[in-house]
């Protein structure tokens, strides 16, 4: 089998390739490195049945020419972050809607027996209701979610209109191993991390109190997995919480961050938290519901947060020093 994976320089790209080149698959990866890094794909190079592409799902051809020969493809390719969003909304625009309609029309084009694309937690917008549940959602607060919404319509379109079968994984707050906590829109976990191995304060937008359902990415292989590979034809052509089901503070994540760093150095412990305003275009608090993934997929998230961040700061202690 031949599974192409888009933005598979990237963080979660990069963890589904080395899952899937283990189990014998041909893996082809789709990046234009913006987001992506060559040394999260370093160590794949040579694998006999890995082939890197370099291109932009904003160019129909280069999306073309990545699902030749494909069974099934993997979207991941995106541009991240709500602020992002907020700077730079054309931007996000063009690769998470434009781009999104190419490589999910090459991808109808070349016939692959499934499209798995990353939809996201931020879809439920102003939604207040706990735990968020696939079929209510609210308005958009931001242009990132905006783009990772008119994602779900087209792939339900072009299911009805064309039969291709797709299936949308809504990520919430995924962390591990190789994301990304440099840059300017660095992630909450890893941007932690890397501050307080520097015995930095790390800026908490608010109070604390804003909860999320933080999720391993062995948890997001899983369903990726399963989203691929079901023979339930009751499971695809719609939305899953990608999530583990529980809710964390950002006051309880950085106590958590402290506790397991404070293994590989003492002084981290005493490190003191900051706070700042709130982030425009924040969701107070998000909970996925997991009834679903469970049901129709056979989804069982072996990762909680505890364990995750075990996990994950051991990875970063690791490869961050």
């Amino acid at each position: 089998m031949k599974i192409l994976i888009t933005g598979g320089a990237g963080f979660i790209g990069s963890n589904l390739t080395e899952y899937f080149l283990n189990k014998n698959y041909k893996v082809v990866c789709l990046d234009n490195f913006t987001t992506g890094h060559h040394h999260n794909i370093e160590e794949f190079l040579t694998h006999p049945n890995y082939y890197l592409l370099k291109g932009d799902i904003r160019n129909l051809k280069d999306c073309q020419n990545a699902v030749n020969g494909v069974d099934y493809v993997l979207h991941q390719a995106a541009l991240g972050s709500v602020p992002r969003s907020i700077n730079d909304p054309i931007t996000t625009n063009e690769v998470n809607i434009s781009g999104f309609l190419n490589i999910l029309l090459a991808s109808r084009d070349a016939k692959v027996k499934r499209f798995v694309y990353a939809a996201s937690s931020s879809t439920y917008g102003d939604s207040e209701s706990l735990p968020k549940v696939e079929d209510v959602i609210g308005k958009p607060l931001s242009p990132y979610a905006v783009t990772k919404y008119v994602n779900e319509l087209y792939a339900e379109i072009f299911g009805k209109t064309y039969g291709i079968e797709t299936i949308g994984l809504r990520y919430f707050n995924v962390f591990g191993r190789r994301q990304d906590p440099h840059g300017a829109y660095a992630a909450v976990i890893p941007l932690f991390v890397k501050q307080l191995m520097k015995h930095e304060s790390p800026v908490i937008n608010g109070n604390g109190d804003y909860s999320r359902d933080f999720t391993y990415i062995d948890n997001v292989i899983q369903m990726n997995e399963l989203a691929m590979l079901t023979n339930n034809p009751g499971a695809v052509n719609t939305v899953y919480n990608t999530a583990y089901g529980d809710r964390t503070t950002l006051n309880q994540l950085v106590q958590l961050l402290k506790e397991n760093l404070a293994v590989f150095d003492s002084k981290i412990a005493e490190v003191q938290i900051s706070y700042g305003p709130n982030r425009s275009g924040d969701i107070p608090h998000s909970l996925a519901s997991i009834e679903k993934a469970k049901n129709k997929l056979g989804y069982n998230p072996k990762y909680s947060i505890e364990q995750g961040i075990k996990e994950a700061v051991t990875w970063y202690y690791t490869n961050l020093k």
